[in-house]
């Protein structure tokens, strides 16, 4: 039984466009993009066999087994309360973080997604930070004194990912490139114009070198983490590049994917 699937991935062909995104407000609309984007079809590997190797400072992402209590993804304020706590405590255990900060999270939904105030699965190839948005964004977090002195030492913002459904993910589950494959040339920064601010993410440009892999039928009590940046520049992975993709082998009628993604920042002593 073949351990890959091949899939059309979205990626910037090339810089002939600059790329922006404009992300309308929760539940106005969908993002609207510029840019020279292109499907292109790639192996993505099962990495469910070699899950015990794979390491946040080589691949920058790994799965994890976690148990949550939150009983209702959907209700704001028992994400804010239940959910981030356990995310603090899960990155400070597979990272060995002294603080973790807790900033941001996003449900999404293949069904209905904008008309529940909700998004929708990311196709695209993208890392949520840059070389400069990582540092600003513990500045917008942080007080001035605070940020400042954790910022002279090292620190690194991750996503988890997981599945709120309580049944395994069946359709768009997300893709995750391998770091080691990465060259510098791959990262291409991208605008990203709020109603209030305009950030700055990473689009991926297309590398037929790129080693994708996925975690199939992912279950409740599974998370991943994926690194997107790292102040580190010792030889591991700073930056990931990470899309939803269609599997091939997604059944006829499948159960619409349901996600959430916490965001935070780790500070090292």
């Amino acid at each position: 039984m073949a351990h890959w699937v091949e899939a059309p991935i979205q990626y910037l062909a090339d810089l002939s466009i600059k790329p922006v995104t404009y992300n309308p407000p929760h539940g106005t609309g969908l993002p609207r993009r510029e840019g020279n984007y292109r499907d292109f079809t790639m192996r993505i590997h099962d990495a469910r066999p070699i899950a015990r190797d794979l390491s946040l400072d080589r691949q920058a992402f790994i799965l994890t087994h976690h148990d949550t209590e939150v009983r209702d993804f959907y209700d704001e304020d028992e994400v804010r309360t239940k959910y981030h706590a356990e995310v603090e405590a899960l990155i400070k255990r597979e990272t060995g973080a002294s603080k973790v900060v807790v900033f941001d999270h996003t449900v999404r939904t293949a069904d209905r997604a904008v008309e529940r105030g909700l998004r929708t699965p990311v196709r695209s190839v993208h890392c949520d930070y840059t070389e400069r948005s990582g540092p600003q964004r513990v500045r917008d977090l942080l007080p001035p004194e605070e940020a400042e002195q954790r910022l002279g030492k090292r620190f690194a913002e991750y996503n988890v990912w997981r599945s709120i459904a309580h049944e395994p993910v069946e359709m768009t589950p997300l893709g995750l490139v391998d770091s080691e494959s990465l060259a510098p040339r791959d990262l291409a920064i991208c605008d990203i114009v709020y109603a209030d601010r305009t950030g700055e993410i990473y689009q991926g440009v297309h590398n037929a070198d790129h080693r994708w892999f996925y975690f199939p039928k992912m279950t409740r009590d599974e998370a991943i983490l994926i690194k997107c940046y790292d102040s580190a520049k010792d030889g591991r992975a700073r930056f990931s590049l990470h899309s939803a993709f269609d599997d091939p082998t997604t059944p006829a009628n499948p159960k619409p994917r349901q996600s959430i993604e916490a965001r935070a920042f780790a500070f090292f002593d």
